[in-house]
């Protein structure tokens, strides 16, 4: 776990914005940090500092400046972060203005538009002028079910320009899924597409729309944009709201203007997975989104105005609010609307050379379905551009690493990165300065005062335990909508630990300054007592050519937990004894006798959320004969049924 398959060369090092961040923090405080550990570490120690340095460095536009930097409390969440200060974060995604690349919107049938800066910066002040014209204004909400469309982006950036905020869900969700979400949160306008594209198939919108509509009564305006259905009426909408189409909406032309708001003035609203009930709303600050993303876009990515950043998300995962801010690093943008497998696995690829990307995002899932597929990209594309891999939403196996280094390129930084929907970034992550060891996550992310601690609260190095933040930071969420005691809020994240944020990751750190997430805390398997993260077994099992992927649970037996496994394999292959003995026999050589399942069963599907995350609760609950309380965040629910009522899994005694 501990050897290196990448290393940066000196002159890649000086030339990394990183290590000038590195030498502007000497110059400006006397100091002589030496490396990433001791940039790291002040981060830490002196936090104002820190981030005081991070907004000069990347050349924040304040309206006003802050009074203080940082006023905090006796003990987390209680913190103030630029006390006084004003800025808008829209401003500072439109800042360049020029006819380079700004966007390509490309669909999955082939359709491609380039904006420029200053053409995305026209489009913003037109829709700005139609909201407002709305009476949209500060702290109103809006609300958007859209595909990764440049629409999308052009109205999240004039709905945060004017202080309202914006809160977004993808085409996939089912009606109660959106409902459960915007329902919260009272949108004053709704945007829609009419009809969206995935795998080949046109899907209409129109009537799960209405069906949302007639559960969203104080909603005043409906904005429809056609996409795939060219010819759509408003009068297929049946709202009490005000119904416009896209085109007879906008009005073109003019400047963007910007107002000015509080550091801490809400920006988002997120989600929770929604799979253990209804949906948490997850409220983020503009100024902590904006300083987290130019810190993990400039310096943890290394990106610049001469970059293109491209990452497959849909509208419904924090991927995307992540990957925008990527414009306030001057980078080219590349949105992608459709299956990332259509009309074949290389659709994604085909993109790194033909829009020249040098920033690739995507999923570990998508990474090992590539490997099963035996795609041998270094053979079949180019790839002259690409110089960073980009991997989050579940842990990276060893086995990843290995395939991305033979089968993309050698000279490539892989950076797996984990943080999630709850800070709408990244606690661990890549960085230019360093080498890249196999199955672990380069480093801590600079300001995040990252560690693992055991039950009792003691830091752990080389063991597993809980993923923990111990000191406050400006991306912590101001909290969850309709919360206002914060009494939800503070039980979800510091309840376990109390004044310290808990992830609720289940993870081990290295003494090099590495990291593994095994997993979800709540989904960690049991038996015997012994706590085994469940990206252990997958490690695995994602070794064996066979099973194109799988699924852990801890299922109650006899009054202790032993491991099921379920397995999906390739088209016509069969669960033998032979194939199930390979398996067992693979998990105990690499790991230890516990983590061997007790039950290995095929499935031909795995439920995952829409954002493409499996729900190993969900599994575990279906098992034990137990409801699961929000099918409609699942991308697939039918799959569920093949988990229910197993004969292999009853208790015969």
């Amino acid at each position: 776990m501990n050897e290196v398959l990448w290393r940066p060369c000196e002159a890649r090092i000086k030339a990394s914005r990183m290590d000038a961040f590195r030498r502007e923090v000497n110059r400006r405080y006397g100091l002589a940090l030496a490396d990433y550990d001791d940039l790291h570490r002040w981060s830490i120690d002196q936090r104002a500092a820190f981030w005081q340095t991070l907004a000069d460095y990347f050349q924040v536009r304040w309206h006003q400046p802050a009074t203080e930097v940082l006023s905090e409390g006796q003990q987390m969440p209680d913190a103030r972060w630029f006390s006084g200060a004003t800025l808008n974060f829209a401003e500072h995604l439109l800042r360049r203005r020029d006819a380079h690349p700004a966007l390509i919107s490309v669909r999955e049938d082939g359709q491609r538009q380039v904006i420029s800066h200053a053409e995305l910066a026209e489009q913003v002040a037109g829709l700005q002028r139609s909201f407002k014209a709305a009476g949209i204004g500060v702290g109103d909400r809006v609300a958007a079910c859209m595909p990764n469309t440049w629409q999308t982006l052009v109205a999240m950036l004039a709905c945060t320009s004017l202080g309202a905020i914006w809160s977004c869900s993808s085409p996939e969700f089912g009606t109660h899924g959106i409902i459960d979400r915007f329902g919260q949160i009272e949108p004053k306008l709704l945007m829609v597409c009419a009809g969206y594209q995935y795998a080949g198939k046109a899907i209409d919108q129109v009537d799960k729309i209405n069906e949302v509509l007639a559960q969203l009564p104080g909603l005043e305006h409906l904005l429809v944009v056609p996409y795939t259905r060219k010819h759509i009426r408003t009068d297929e909408f049946h709202s009490t709201a005000k119904t416009w189409l896209w085109n007879d909406f906008y009005q073109a032309g003019g400047e963007p203007q910007f107002t000015p708001l509080p550091f801490d003035h809400p920006l988002y609203i997120l989600y929770s997975s929604g799979t253990t009930g209804v949906p948490k709303c997850i409220v983020h600050s503009a100024g902590g989104v904006l300083l987290q993303h130019l810190k993990e876009h400039g310096l943890h990515n290394d990106l610049s105005s001469e970059d293109v950043l491209f990452y497959y998300t849909t509208c419904g995962w924090m991927m995307w609010n992540w990957l925008v801010s990527g414009l306030a690093v001057g980078t080219t943008l590349v949105l992608y609307d459709g299956s990332p497998f259509h009309p074949g696995p290389e659709r994604l690829l085909d993109l790194i050379d033909s829009e020249q990307i040098s920033a690739f995002g995507t999923s570990a899932k998508y990474l090992a379905a590539l490997e099963h597929a035996h795609l041998q990209p270094r053979l079949s594309h180019r790839l002259t551009s690409l110089k960073l891999l980009l991997s989050t939403g579940s842990p990276l196996s060893p086995e990843s690493y290995d395939y991305v280094y033979r089968e993309f390129k050698h000279d490539l930084c892989l950076a797996s990165m984990s943080g999630g929907t709850d800070i709408c970034s990244c606690f661990v992550i890549g960085n230019p300065l360093l080498p890249v060891r196999r199955g672990q996550i380069q480093c801590k992310s600079l300001g995040m005062a990252v560690e693992v601690w055991d039950d009792k609260g003691r830091p752990l190095v080389g063991e597993k335990g809980e993923l923990v933040n111990t000191r406050h930071f400006p991306a912590m969420p101001l909290g969850f909508w309709n919360d206002p005691q914060g009494e939800r809020f503070r039980a979800a994240y510091f309840s376990q630990f109390p004044g310290v944020w808990a992830q609720g990751d289940y993870a081990e750190a290295f003494p090099e300054g590495g990291m593994i997430i095994h997993g979800r805390s709540d989904a960690v398997l049991n038996p015997g007592g012994v706590r085994i993260g469940t990206a252990e077994i997958y490690r695995q099992v994602d070794t064996i050519d066979e099973v194109l992927e799988s699924v852990a649970i801890g299922q109650r037996w006899q009054n202790d937990v032993r491991v099921v496994l379920f397995v999906r394999l390739r088209e016509g292959l069969q669960l033998d004894e032979t194939l199930q003995k390979r398996i067992r026999q693979v998990i105990r050589n690499n790991t230890t006798p516990r983590h061997v399942p007790a039950v290995i069963l095929a499935v031909t599907d795995i439920p995952r959320t829409i954002s493409g995350k499996v729900v190993e609760l969900a599994i575990r609950n279906v098992v034990h004969g137990e409801p699961v309380k929000n099918t409609d965040a699942l991308a697939n629910p039918e799959a569920l049924a093949q988990f229910r009522d197993r004969p292999e899994l009853r208790d015969q005694a």
